[in-house]
């Protein structure tokens, strides 16, 4: 039996032209859309939606290209840029009945986070990212033997063909190293959650691939246009993540506040998987930053 939110209620929702995602609704009050990160699904929210549950609407999506989502070709590189896919959830929430909602992000699921609050600041009330810095000074910080504990963005990067066939040769071990790595409490991810991880990436290969070429291409053009003319996210952001900044030699709070100004950034004792390793401190940072 696969894992599942408890007490969510499964759904597919048409987005966009022959897109669907697959989301988990539960609880009932204010809208919170949570979107989830690499390698995982919307299962990733289970214990922060169930206890956000207890006085919001929390809706929790497979991304376009994850999970039991469609995952649709890309044959011009905009299949998969985060403002096609901000888009999705704006109408999933908006099929839902929400115009206004907040919305929280975790690793690719941020970047879609903030790509909507920059494209669709009405809609957006509030943002959260979590462990994730924003595309442009993600690439920027990335130097010299530092950056190989980003391998996985300079593959993906790769034109189509190559990265598709050495990932696919091998995707429970590819997938399996970043679940393994990026953890610092195994436990968090017990054998079914895992398995299920393993499962819905080794079926979505060459559009997680396209997922994270289009962050070496069409989302650094856009992101380079906002930057140029100072689009900036105005509503409340919080930050969650790892001290990275004191690993690789930046100031992450700075590199938030160029984008948000209404910021508080804070640093995490866990590992990548905030969520799952510390879902009571993520539900207090959400609960906290819907007070804004």
């Amino acid at each position: 039996m696969a894992p599942t939110i408890p007490g969510f209620t499964h759904d597919r929702v048409t987005v966009a032209g022959g897109v669907a995602l697959h989301v988990a609704v539960g609880g009932s009050g204010s809208p919170v859309v949570l979107l989830h990160g690499f390698p995982q699904t919307h299962l990733m929210w289970r214990h922060v939606a169930a206890d956000l549950a207890a006085d919001h609407t929390v809706i929790c999506p497979d991304l376009r290209g994850y999970g039991d989502s469609d995952k649709p070709a890309d044959p011009d590189g905009t299949a998969y840029a985060k403002r096609t896919m901000a888009a999705d959830v704006v109408a999933l929430a908006r099929a839902l009945g929400h115009e206004r909602f907040a919305l929280a992000g975790h690793d690719r699921g941020a970047l879609v986070a903030v790509r909507a609050g920059l494209d669709h600041p009405d809609a957006v009330t509030h943002l959260a990212a979590l462990d994730v810095l924003p595309t442009l000074d993600m690439w920027d910080v990335l130097h010299g033997t530092s950056a190989a504990v980003g391998f996985h963005l300079y593959l993906m990067a790769q034109p189509p063909g190559l990265p598709e066939r050495l990932i696919g040769a091998a995707p429970d071990a590819f997938f399996g190293h970043f679940l393994d790595i990026w953890t610092r409490d195994p436990e968090a991810l017990p054998a079914d959650v895992r398995a299920a991880y393993l499962k819905a990436s080794r079926e979505a290969v060459p559009s997680i691939v396209a997922d994270y070429r289009a962050s070496a291409g069409i989302d650094v053009v856009h992101d380079r246009a906002d930057r140029a003319s100072g689009n900036r996210l105005g509503m409340p952001v919080s930050v969650l993540q790892q001290d990275w900044g004191a690993a690789l030699g930046y100031d992450a709070a700075a590199l938030w506040r160029a984008w948000a100004p209404d910021l508080r950034h804070d640093t995490v004792g866990c590992g990548h998987f905030i969520a799952e390793e510390a879902p009571g401190e993520v539900a207090g940072a959400l609960r906290n930053l819907l007070t804004r």
